[in-house]
């Protein structure tokens, strides 16, 4: 059992103010995106992208379209989380990488090809639930990744997915699902919440 990764859990809050002064670097806000593309997609589909909003005009845009949520330009930086729909047309050079390492037989490309074109072709509702669910767990690599690093984080959903689409140029198939801030905390940021008891949200069969 990894003692601190069970403490980073247990420590881990959303910040609610973060120090407007505080800076995070280029090198920092690289490995934080790098950390985050370690979470699981379906497939190894890899069907995200990060957008880092770091410049205070560009702050100001997203903070204007983030209903004014004073968070978006006290953070250092903010991730914008996007998810794309699953394509199988992507699918063979982002396994390349798996295959070359010795880790996939070439053998298994195809089958996965095929069974991502078969499942998600034709089905907007599988390709927008797939997209969002890979974007929200890369989302959650990256709390931790900056939990690790010793900055504070805070996911958002107070947005207008439209407009920020828009803003952003993103592609037809991509949905922008999830803002996260990171930077330095500032005071009066509380401690994480109680969480209901395990017995009212474990059932075991």
């Amino acid at each position: 059992m990894n003692d601190a990764i069970i403490s980073g859990i247990r420590a881990r809050a959303s910040a609610s103010r973060f120090d407007g002064e505080g800076t995070v670097p280029d090198v920092q806000v690289q490995a934080l995106a790098e950390l985050a593309t370690c979470a699981p997609t379906a497939y190894n589909l890899q069907n995200w992208r990060l957008v880092a909003v770091r410049s205070p005009a560009a702050k100001a845009r997203l903070r204007d379209i983030a209903f004014g949520q004073a968070k978006v330009t006290e953070a250092a930086v903010v991730y914008v989380v996007c998810g794309q729909a699953p394509s199988h047309r992507t699918l063979a050079n982002r396994l390349r990488p798996a295959v070359d390492a010795g880790i996939m037989p070439p053998s298994t490309v195809g089958s996965w090809v095929a069974a991502v074109e078969q499942t998600y072709a034709g089905n907007a509702g599988m390709r927008r639930d797939e997209a969002i669910r890979s974007a929200t767990l890369g989302a959650a690599f990256l709390i931790f990744a900056a939990q690790a690093h010793g900055l504070a984080s805070c996911p958002m959903v107070g947005f207008d997915a439209e407009r920020l689409a828009r803003e952003l140029a993103l592609a037809a198939d991509e949905i922008p699902v999830l803002l996260v801030a990171v930077g330095h905390a500032a005071e009066g940021n509380r401690p994480q919440k109680p969480r209901l008891p395990v017995a009212q949200i474990l059932t075991t069969l």
